[in-house]
């Protein structure tokens, strides 16, 4: 098992959390598996942003995002270097620390 901590979102997650998941899942199973409803419009499917995390440590362990998902983050709301979609990392063996952002950008829910 991985440990992979959630720091504090005043929705989703407001006390931060720190979970547990199996190498093999996408971070955005792991964060849903265990109860933490991150945005997922698209099905995770990489056709939208609203995934999207901030990896504060273990992203350079990471493999590199693949071209789709870096046309797709750079429509993201909050964009930095270490951003992903959660729906494209894959959780390995290495502890992860991620940040989810406050906003994100939901066509389909605000009526777009």
């Amino acid at each position: 098992m991985t440990t992979i901590k959630i720091l504090p979102h005043p929705e989703l997650c407001p006390q931060g959390a720190e979970i547990q998941s199996l190498p093999g899942n996408t971070l955005c199973e792991a964060l849903l598996d265990n109860h933490i409803a991150i945005e997922h419009a698209c099905d995770q499917s990489c056709a939208c942003t609203t995934c999207h995390v901030i990896v504060r440590e273990g992203f350079n362990s990471l493999p590199a995002a693949e071209e789709n998902e870096e046309d797709l983050l750079d429509r993201a709301w909050g964009l930095e270097p270490h951003s992903r979609l959660s729906c494209q990392v894959m959780v390995s063996n290495t502890p992860l620390t991620i940040e989810i952002p406050r906003y994100t950008i939901n066509h389909a829910r605000e009526n777009h």
